[in-house]
């Protein structure tokens, strides 16, 4: 049987956990589902600290919330970065398969058009032969 794997199939089995989660975590990160919970989370957060008549944990201007996006951000730029590192690795992995694909179909047409200058000076050289054939028989029968 034959293996139909691309070379992006080969690049993600090559992938251990970390970079899969990286990539995942970059991914989540970068979606507007993402950027709505995380804009509901905060409209809530900033709201029960406004309007807690009893307990506010984070009193206006929200001080730990600033620590937890501080810290949100912190793990998250190395982490969206290894995943861009990852994906301008790919990117090179596939330049580099269509450049090697190129040169393959490249040779494939220099010997077709090859073989098609040989056929084309077969036929000639046929046509030339036949002519020459005509010639000599309509000098013979006069």
């Amino acid at each position: 049987m034959k293996n139909n794997k691309t070379w992006h199939d080969k690049h993600i089995e090559t992938l251990g956990f970390g970079s899969r989660l990286a990539d995942s975590v970059a991914k989540g990160m970068g979606s507007w589902k993402f950027i709505i919970i995380q804009s509901v989370f905060v409209i809530v957060w900033m709201g029960l600290n406004l309007i807690g008549y009893m307990y506010h944990w984070d009193v206006y201007p929200f001080i730990l919330l600033n620590l937890v996006f501080s810290t949100q951000a912190a793990y998250a730029a190395p982490i969206i970065m290894m995943s861009q590192n990852r994906q301008n690795e790919r990117d090179r992995i596939q330049a580099q398969s269509d450049y090697q694909t190129n040169i393959e179909a490249k040779l494939e047409i220099e010997a077709l058009t090859i073989k098609l200058d040989t056929i084309e000076i077969e036929k000639l050289d046929k046509i030339i032969k036949m002519l020459e054939e005509m010639k000599f028989n309509s000098n013979s029968t006069i």
